[in-house]
């Protein structure tokens, strides 16, 4: 096994954002001009700015400006406050946490599970162990189950060498929730902490997270989920002279003293959750939204059970009632004369059916949250908890982070599309909102697409978009790119979410593959994430964002050839802001092109400290630094 990861195990998770009530009272006035002037904008577009001689080039663009900025509307209602759920001290016994004072005091159970199917053995062993070192401050029943969809002698026997329970099953239907539910059927905790095969749960995981269910209608808490393995990169300057000798030295100083500290190779592919678990989930607390994310959440059993119960018993009276109109139809009407064994039709639904704890589905987590969510007959709470609980391994290569992507984009779009949760009874219409500014996020591929081509088809063909790129388009659009950015700013404040956005947008082919692959019917696949690194040249995943690099730069010559030449009809107005405009696009798409060649540094050397005595401190010189280690001192 690659053991890469050893020399980051010193390393800790930064604390949660401090809530600063000045800041975020500054990005809601921020983010209400923004809307206004955005909505100002887009109507003048709609209205008086369109080149009618160019619908075909002007309507796509508008049609595009529109959706992202439908985003814009979700996105700043996602972002609008933060309101921590309060933590409480941890429960001591079962009464504590269902709001019962009838049933007698007990300990609490609590059932932690490692579903796995073809990680390694050695990579679950980490996780386990660290699993067998949670604390708590009360006696509790604490049992730790392996769920080996992979049927391996060697997984049993590590289960049993480290006296955890080894479960297994004759078939993976439903993959991993397939997997949770077998596993469900064979044990009885109260609650269930979920892990994945690398998830490594810090000692203070439970003592830090029971305390929510004090409030007997919370069903689960979702803690962030943090990849201690990220690639902190090096400073430019080594880099440049490792490549250049002492000029670069000399230029990569000049660099950062223009621009401040550079790192090449720092999480190439952005993958560093925390602007996603501190700032965007977190802040669905509020309006009772924040999904489950699966690994690091603790599950209320009775919660899960009840709805899956409820779902299965509708279920099952629909498939009769089916039967039965079925049957009455074949038979000439509501009114005939018919016999109907009802006991047999419901004992062929009951076995038809299944009884899905955690929906069989690609994105089982997010769709179990919206079930839970819209239980008409419990208002099922959830919690983000702010505070890092476990640490995981992030994806290192361009195809387990293009596996990764498609998964989590493929089935946000078929929950939104197959069962559509906007019409569901039970959601708030303040979850509706936050529900549909995760599913929103992702036909960002459509305008994105539009985005980054309308500078290449007017820097070659000199057609604009718009009547004119007189005063009056920059005096509507000047000031809305001002205030959206400063409301992207100090919404996230703490946080950059420079490389979120150029990510964002070079996402787009991943987009516009889970959207059609979705169009056509196809079903999302569930497949394994691998947990190392894999491999090989990755450059033919991203022939999309080289093809917009390379038609952008050839379209900037282009443009700029030809106004000189006399030749072209560019105007001086369009042709910088195409310019611009283009340039910004191939700096986006160039961070996922490198990361497709990215390589980690074959030495790389760290120092630090270790959260509860993992491993011994060590420090790092300079010698070592100079000779290809990384000085280790964050990202969107």
């Amino acid at each position: 096994m690659d053991r890469y990861f050893e020399k980051f195990e010193h390393r800790l998770p930064e604390p949660p954002l401090k809530h600063d009530k000045r800041i975020e009272a500054l990005a809601q006035v921020l983010m209400m001009m923004a809307v206004v002037i955005g909505a100002w904008y887009i109507e003048w577009r709609w209205t008086e700015s369109l080149n009618f001689e160019a619908l075909w080039f002007a309507l796509p663009l508008v049609l595009a400006e529109t959706g992202a900025f439908i985003g814009l509307v979700l996105f700043s209602f996602n972002l609008w406050r933060t309101e921590d759920v309060q933590q409480n001290s941890a429960p001591g016994c079962i009464t504590e946490v269902i709001g019962s004072i009838e049933d007698k005091p007990r300990r609490l159970s609590i059932d932690v599970f490692f579903p796995t199917y073809d990680e390694e053995p050695e990579l679950v062993r980490l996780s386990i162990e660290d699993a067998l070192s949670i604390r708590y401050p009360h006696p509790i029943n604490m049992k730790i189950h392996v769920l080996d969809d992979g049927k391996r002698p060697e997984m049993q026997a590590l289960a049993e060498e480290l006296g955890c329970n080894y479960i297994t099953r004759s078939s993976n239907i439903g993959f991993k929730a397939g997997n949770m539910r077998n596993a469900m059927e064979q044990t009885s905790g109260d609650f269930i902490l979920i892990c994945d095969a690398d998830t490594r749960p810090f000692p203070t995981i439970l003592e830090h997270t029971m305390g929510y269910f004090r409030d007997p209608d919370v069903a689960w808490v979702q803690t962030p989920q943090w990849f201690f393995d990220l690639p902190e990169g090096i400073p430019l300057t080594e880099w440049c002279r490792r490549k250049i000798g002492k000029p670069g030295v000399i230029g990569g100083r000049l660099i950062e003293k223009i621009v401040g500290t550079v790192k090449v190779g720092h999480d190439p592919f952005v993958n560093d959750p925390k602007l996603f678990y501190d700032v965007i989930l977190r802040r669905r607390n509020w309006a009772n939204a924040s999904f489950c994310c699966g690994a690091g959440s603790v599950h209320r059993r009775e919660a899960v059970m009840q709805v899956a119960l409820r779902q299965y018993a509708n279920a099952v009276k629909q498939s009769i009632d089916k039967e039965v109109h079925k049957l009455r139809k074949e038979a000439g009407g509501k009114n005939s004369d018919l016999s109907i064994d009802h006991e047999r039709l419901k004992r062929s639904s009951l076995q038809a059916e299944e009884l899905t704890p955690y929906k069989f589905h690609v994105s089982e987590d997010i769709y179990t949250s919206i079930d839970l969510h819209s239980d008409t007959e419990r208002e099922w709470k959830s919690v983000l908890h702010p505070q890092v609980e476990s640490k995981m391994l992030s994806p290192q290569d361009l195809l387990t982070w293009t596996t990764q992507r498609f998964k989590y984009a493929g089935g946000t779009l078929d929950i939104a599309w197959n069962d559509n949760f906007l019409f569901r009874k039970g959601l708030s219409w303040k979850q509706r909102a936050m529900y549909s500014a995760t599913v929103w996020s992702y036909f960002g591929g459509l305008w994105n697409v539009v985005f980054l081509v309308a500078p290449i088809i007017y820097l070659f063909s000199a057609v604009a978009p718009v009547d004119a790129y007189s005063v009056d388009f920059y005096k509507h659009i000047i000031p809305f790119l001002i205030l959206n950015e400063l409301a992207s700013m100090f919404s996230t404040w703490g946080i950059s979410s420079r490389k979120a956005k150029f990510s964002y947008l070079s996402f787009f082919p991943l987009n516009l593959r889970a959207i059609w692959t979705v169009l056509r019917g196809e079903k999302i696949s569930f497949t394994v994430t691998p947990k190392l690194r894999q491999e090989g040249n990755f450059l033919y995943l991203v022939y999309p964002q080289l093809a917009v690099v390379v038609l952008t730069a050839l379209g900037i010559t282009y443009g700029w050839i030809m106004h000189a030449s006399g030749m072209g009809t560019h105007t001086m107005e369009a042709l910088v802001l195409n310019t611009f405009w283009g340039l910004n696009n191939i700096a986006a798409m160039a961070g996922i092109i490198r990361a497709a060649l990215w390589k980690p540094e074959d030495s790389q050397v760290n120092y630090g400290q270790v959260p509860d005595g993992n491993a011994a401190n060590h420090k790092v010189s300079e010698d070592d630094v100079m000779d290809g280690g990384s000085m280790l001192p964050k990202a969107a």
